[in-house]
Order: structure tokens, then C-alpha cells, then sequence
């Protein structure tokens, strides 16, 4: 597969996405006013949909295509991804005004508004998983694998230590802890509902976690140089805000050059996670070197 197939593929389940999201919102009509106008604000803002896309390939790798379930999940992993940039953006969590290029949703609207939306986009997708997905233990089995790798065991785990860990020296270890919780747990979520929706066997199910994992701390690593050799424009968020506020990052701990070699390292081993799936997952493998080369 050459790169320029992967990045229309990327593009496609991106737009894949945007579509499911769209008949959701629209399907209901209580989102109404003004918070339906945030909703549309937030989940249209360009997006690159990488955890989407990792739902709808980990569904198709281990049963061939992409199913009804697999678009739902998709959906609603992206819902609980935009409520977290819109929760983490407030002043008083990360304080950044831009995302996704433009301005935050808190300034294009108001704190309070921010903060609803968040929470409504967080717990509509639970809703969508309870009443869309056609199968009740597949069903169980999404909410739970959402809700722990979202909730106080990952996501809000890895962010509350991430703000606690600010202005000190902080550790290698420390700085793993905060994003494998925060970042990469989202990840190994992302293509593990995949998994599920697509009728995984165990060992299936536990390479492609493992592959997640790793490909979630790469992505980060990467973010971390990004904060400091990248423009605003560029990431679609303020540069240089880690450095400001001073966060523990890989660049911080191992130089530029040490996390760089950190990042291929972890994408190399995200591949190898991937051995039993012979040609089925070279997308996957596609996915690992891509976000080594990322700019945004």
C-alpha cells in the first residue's frame, strides 16, 4: 500500500465518521438552540478522526469489513475525544483559546456552555452505544471498554496527573504514567471497540490492545516534539504551551533527538504486536509509520 492510498483511506473513514455523526445529531431532535449549534461547531471543526479510524480498520481487520456497530463506536469514541479538547482548553485545566485551528469552544461561546457541551457530548455517547448498537452484549461490552478507558482508570487519570505534575522535575516514569492514561489508553480503546464490533477472538483482541497502546504513546511522544518545534498554525493550537506551562515531556526528560528515537521505537514494536495478522493489518502498520511523520 503505497502512502498516498493510506492517507485517502484515512481521509475516507474521516469523512465516514463526520457522516455518522451528522445522522446522530440530526436523529435527534432535542438537540436543538444553541447547544446543538456548539455540537455542530465542536464535532465539524476539521478533525483528523485517527481514533475513528481506528474503531472502523480494527473492525475490518479481524472480520473482513466494516459494520453498522463498528460506525456507531466510532461516533462515539470521537464524541468522548471532542469532549475532552473542549473540557481540556479551559482556563482552568490547560487554558488554550485555539482548537483545531479555531477558537476554542469556550471562546466562541462561554465557560458554562463549554462545560455542558462537554458533559453532553460525554454521556450522549453512552446513549448512542445503549440504543444503536444491535447486539445487547456487544453493546455491554463497548460501554465498558469506553467507560474504562475514559473514566478515573485512563483518561481522567492521566489528565488530573498531568495538571499535578506541572512546575516540578518530574521522571521518565511519571511522564509514562500520565500518557499512557491520558493518550494512550484512548488509543488501545479506539481499535479494541473495533475489535469487539467485529467479533475478535481473545488473542486477536489482545494484540490489536497492545498495538493500540503503543501506537497511543507514540502519537504523544510526537505531540510533545510538535509543542516545541511547531508553529500554532501549523498544530491548530497554541505552540509552546507544555514548555510554558511547565509540563513534564519527552523533550524535556530525553532531548529532541532521545524522543524521536523514543517514538520509532514504540512504532516499532506496535508493528510487531501486529505479526499474526499477516497482510490484513498493513494498513494498521501504515498507521504506525504515519504518525512518526505527522506535522499536526
Amino acid at each position: 500500500m503505497q502512502q498516498r492510498d493510506f492517507k485517502e483511506r484515512l481521509s475516507e473513514n474521516a469523512e465516514k465518521v463526520n457522516n455518522v455523526l451528522r445522522g446522530i445529531l440530526a436523529d435527534r431532535n432535542l438537540i436543538g438552540g444553541e447547544l446543538g449549534e456548539v455540537f455542530k461547531y465542536v464535532l465539524e471543526a476539521e478533525g483528523k478522526r485517527i481514533r475513528g479510524a481506528l474503531v472502523l480498520w480494527g473492525c475490518e481487520v479481524v472480520s473482513g469489513q466494516v459494520n453498522r456497530n463498528a460506525e456507531i463506536a466510532a461516533a462515539a469514541i470521537e464524541m468522548v475525544h471532542t469532549y475532552s479538547l473542549i473540557h481540556d482548553d479551559l482556563p482552568a485545566m490547560d487554558d488554550d483559546e485555539i482548537r483545531r485551528g479555531k477558537p476554542a469552544c469556550h471562546i466562541a461561546f462561554d465557560e458554562a456552555t463549554a462545560i455542558l457541551a462537554g458533559d453532553g457530548l460525554l454521556t450522549l455517547a453512552f446513549e448512542i452505544l445503549s440504543k444503536e448498537i444491535d447486539d445487547a452484549g456487544v453493546a455491554i461490552k463497548l460501554v465498558g471498554q469506553l467507560a474504562g478507558s475514559a473514566g478515573p482508570a485512563g483518561m481522567v487519570a492521566g489528565q488530573l496527573a498531568d495538571l499535578q505534575s506541572e512546575k516540578t522535575k518530574g521522571s521518565e516514569e511519571q511522564l509514562e504514567y500520565i500518557h499512557t492514561n491520558k493518550t494512550a489508553k484512548m488509543f488501545q480503546c479506539s481499535v479494541a471497540m473495533g475489535a469487539i464490533a467485529g467479533g475478535a477472538k481473545r488473542g486477536e483482541y489482545e494484540s490489536l490492545c497492545e498495538y493500540g497502546l503503543k501506537i497511543g504513546l507514540g502519537f504523544q511522544v510526537a505531540d510533545d516534539i510538535l509543542d516545541v518545534s511547531g508553529s500554532s498554525k501549523q498544530l491548530g493550537k497554541t505552540a509552546g504551551k507544555d514548555e510554558k506551562a511547565g509540563k513534564i515531556t519527552y523533550p524535556s526528560l530525553l532531548g529532541i533527538e532521545g524522543s524521536k528515537e523514543r517514538a520509532v521505537k514504540l512504532a516499532e514494536e506496535a508493528v510487531e504486536a501486529l505479526g499474526s495478522f499477516g497482510e490484513k493489518a498493513e494498513v494498521l502498520r501504515q498507521l504506525a509509520k504515519a504518525l512518526l511523520e505527522r506535522t499536526r
